[in-house]
């Protein structure tokens, strides 16, 4: 069994590492451009959204308060009149990255933290590369990877976007087995 302290060396590069790496599939390769689209009329949709005074949320619609008023002819009729959908609204103002990539580069770390605390419980000490390569892979992909079904599964996120965040989770995931194998304690 392996400390994570003893691990403290992989737990940090790697997530600084996927810090870097993102930052690079998001900002130089530009393939998420296509995650979003543009509303059409957008000025007249946000004046509507305005005008119903939303506070920064995620909201439904048509929202329902049971099963049962899901069930009534009248909510089957909105859900076939449209839209259908969820709204993430965020506070007014200009979009600031410092917050969320601060909060991603923590992510990576607790990520790392848990590969680190499963791999050093199930690979032994001078271990070959490839198998704590395979274990830490393994571990990161359930964080970085697999999580991002359920946006498809439930929220009606394009399989196409979730297909996109799948890929980048499989990179991420690499690199973290990567580091992981590298400076595995010999």
């Amino acid at each position: 069994m392996i400390t994570i302290t003893a691990l403290w060396m992989p737990i940090v590069l790697s997530a600084v590492a996927v810090f870097l790496v993102s930052s690079v599939l998001h900002m130089a390769l530009k393939y998420h451009q296509a995650d979003y689209k543009r509303i059409p009329n957008e000025e007249e949709a946000l004046a509507g959204i305005r005008k119903a005074g939303l506070s920064p949320g995620y909201y439904h619609f048509p929202y329902c308060e049971s099963m049962k008023e899901m069930g009534t002819p009248e909510t089957a009729e909105k859900m076939r009149r449209g839209p259908v959908g969820m709204l993430t609204l965020m506070p007014n103002g200009p979009m600031s990255m410092s917050k969320p990539l601060t909060i991603w580069f923590i992510y990576s770390l607790v990520v790392s933290l848990f590969v680190a605390y499963l791999a050093g419980r199930t690979v032994a000490s001078g271990a070959d590369y490839l198998a704590v390569f395979r274990v830490a892979g393994a571990t990161a992909f359930l964080a970085y990877g697999l999580g991002q079904l359920v946006d498809s599964i439930w929220k009606g996120m394009p399989w196409s976007n979730t297909l996109r965040a799948v890929f980048d989770g499989l990179v991420y995931s690499l690199v973290t087995a990567g580091f992981f194998g590298w400076l595995w304690p010999r």
